[in-house]
């Protein structure tokens, strides 16, 4: 559906079409109607003309996220394209604001937001090339590296040694840009555009690297803070980083997998784990919590009882929980809170279907998002699922892959999420008809593809149907075999490649040294 652009847009439009034309009238044109030409040349990714916006940028603050939202002229929201046409222009733009020859003294600009860009599946931008936050962030370090080289080499006014200007962004860090971004980090005090982390994603990085970057960073600024994959943090790391670190606006904490492992622990370890659930209840801004992979079975109580906020996001998916944990879960006062939950690898039909059933209709009038894949939810349990989802009438998100469900079961409980209001997106399993019999869940990566297709399509095809005549156009109904988008991942994905590849060939020759022993 198009979106209406009001009489302004379109004359904006026009202006930035013609990109020589707008760079030479930039300096006759009103201040207050920059932003408004800031979009238009972002929808139309006029690169040069967006570059000179920024250059001359007249305002106190420039936050992307704000200027590319929905507006009065035009309510299409822009910030999900991360053009990188248009991102590049932005930050060379900023950069040569410092360096631009108007006196330092006519320029305003203190604060630069980019953490208002949002990296998703499907681009729209012309140019069809995005530029992902771990891209941004190595552009970013880049450019304040290359401003600093320019400053020292040149007599520049002395006057650009007073501009100081704070960019917030969302950084992401792995060994490949980790030399560039600590190099830019340790001599921010030096560079007028200063480099805020917001949010600081960390993957593919050593531990000591880690603990280094994450006291560079100004860890007081940190509302978000993810440590994925190929950081081989543990239980005693995650101690020392809370005992050695405070966090004090942290409102968003990913660990690794297998952080903790309880099923190897000593009377140290129980003590280490109590000391870890009281930092995090100092943390008082603490309300979304991700530790997926871990195995923390009878511990969720003893972690999460210190926390003194309640969590709007739980991810404890595949942790071995038991029953003790669930019952912890939908007695606490975070059920009443949580917004988004993910349960996922939890046998929950059998082994908790009442603490599960008290769970949501504790969490239902707020519950937004609910991930329950690899559940062992069968047809017998169909009836009992749409009980529990029924008061949650706010939920936007459903996710249940891997689940060993019939194509007539799908199609049932298909009818039955027509009537929730708020849903947007579905993720549904293939049906186990689908697949040759004898199969067993949870399906291995190999079997995962090997399903018929053509039926496949023909009961998507059915689903949708039953979507359509419940006139639910608006709830997008997909089966991403091997999980979610992951935009991080996808923009890395060479660099863990190569890890997985070093790893291997390390395991083998470690193996073949031994053999070698043996013999």
């Amino acid at each position: 559906r198009a979106t209406m652009k009001s009489l302004r847009f379109i004359s904006a439009e026009a202006f930035v079409s013609n990109a020589e034309f707008a760079r030479k009238s930039l300096g006759s044109v009103a201040h207050n109607l920059f932003p408004l030409l800031f979009k238009a040349s972002y929808l139309l990714e006029q690169g040069e003309v967006i570059h000179d916006l920024v250059e001359n940028w007249p305002f106190v603050d420039f936050n992307v996220g704000k200027l590319l939202g929905s507006t009065v002229d035009y309510q299409e929201d822009l910030s999900h394209r991360t053009c990188s046409v248009c991102l590049e222009s932005c930050l060379t733009g900023l950069r040569d604001y410092v360096l631009n020859h108007s006196s330092p003294y006519m320029k305003r600009l203190k604060v630069v937001d980019l953490t208002g860009i949002k990296d998703v599946e499907v681009q729209f931008c012309e140019c069809k090339k995005t530029m992902g936050r771990w891209a941004r962030t190595q552009l970013l370090s880049k450019l304040c590296l290359e401003l600093l080289v320019y400053l020292q080499e040149r007599c520049c006014n002395p006057g650009i040694f007073e501009i100081s200007i704070d960019v917030l962004i969302d950084l992401f860090v792995t060994e490949w840009n980790y030399e560039l971004v600590v190099q830019a980090l340790l001599k921010k005090c030096y560079c007028p555009l200063k480099i805020c982390c917001v949010a600081f994603r960390s993957d593919n990085l050593a531990l000591q690297k880690f603990f280094y970057i994450t006291k560079l960073i100004d860890p007081s600024l940190l509302r978000k803070l993810e440590i994925v994959h190929n950081v081989r943090l543990e239980m005693e790391h995650l101690e020392m980083l809370f005992n050695s670190i405070h966090f004090p606006l942290l409102m968003s904490l990913t660990l690794p997998a297998r952080t903790f492992n309880v099923r190897r622990f000593t009377a140290t370890d129980e003590q280490t784990l109590t000391n870890i659930g009281e930092k995090m209840g100092k943390m008082t801004q603490l309300t979304e919590l991700s530790m997926s992979f871990s195995i923390l079975t009878g511990r969720i109580q003893k972690l999460l009882s210190p926390l003194k906020t309640p969590l709007k996001l739980l991810d404890v998916s595949n942790c071995s929980l038991n029953h003790a944990d669930m019952a912890y879960l939908a007695n606490s006062f975070h059920a009443n809170h949580l917004e988004a939950l993910d349960l996922s690898g939890h046998n929950i039909p059998d082994f908790y279907p009442s603490t599960f059933f008290k769970l949501l209709s504790h969490s239902s009038s707020v519950l937004r998002s609910l991930t329950l894949e690899d559940c062992n939810i069968q047809d017998t349990h169909v009836n009992m699922l749409i009980l529990s989802l029924s008061p949650c009438q706010k939920l936007q998100e459903f996710r249940f892959l891997g689940n060993p469900l019939s194509s007539q079961a799908l199609k049932h409980l298909f009818t039955f999420l027509c009537e929730l209001p708020m849903l947007k997106n579905v993720e549904f399993p293939v049906p186990r008809d689908c697949y040759p019999v004898g199969i067993t869940y949870p399906i291995d990566d190999a079997c995962l593809c090997r399903f018929d297709r053509q039926k496949y399509e023909s009961v998507a095809e059915e689903l949708n149907l039953i979507l359509l005549q419940a006139n639910r156009e608006d709830v997008k109904a997909s089966t991403p075999l091997f999980g979610s988008y992951d935009a991080a991942v996808q923009e890395t994905n060479n660099e863990l490649g190569a890890y997985l590849i070093k790893s291997f060939k390390e395991t083998l020759e470690k193996f073949t040294t031994s053999l070698n022993k043996m013999s």
